[in-house]
């Protein structure tokens, strides 16, 4: 039976309760919501990336990134990600950012955006990723 992975890349905080910024098993990766933190500071405590929709956004795709490169994985092997934003006003403003950031790939994964009231204050997107590795 293959073993599953907690995946924690560098520069990413500790998880505030008992879960992983990803975990691999086998050739699967599901990576946990990312937000736009900022890498950790030597205090530990995280720091959001910017009050805009476009810092948080490019930040968390960036903590999204590091979690599938640490699991072994890239953007190319993502099979669907899952966007929740906090406000029905940021979906135009998003889908610009990600079709920007995801210009390059050869096949763009499954979406899904929702709006989701329950991210912590300031805090306007987060992202989840399942990958496939071949």
């Amino acid at each position: 039976m293959t073993e599953k992975t907690a995946i924690t890349p560098a520069g990413h905080s500790t998880p505030p309760a008992k879960f992983s910024h990803g975990v691999r098993k086998g050739n699967i990766l599901q990576v946990a919501g990312q937000v736009g933190f900022l890498p950790a500071g030597p205090d530990g405590v995280p720091a959001v990336a910017g009050p805009t929709l476009r810092e948080q956004t490019l930040q968390t795709l960036a903590n999204v990134g590091a979690v599938l490169e640490a699991g072994g994985a890239t953007w190319e092997d993502v099979m669907m990600l899952r966007v929740y934003l906090t406000d029905t006003a940021h979906f135009a403003e998003m889908n610009a950012l990600y079709d920007e950031w995801f210009a390059g790939l050869k096949e763009a994964p499954a979406a899904r955006t929702t709006v989701y009231v329950g991210l912590p204050e300031g805090l306007l997107i987060e992202i989840d990723a399942l990958a496939v590795l071949s």
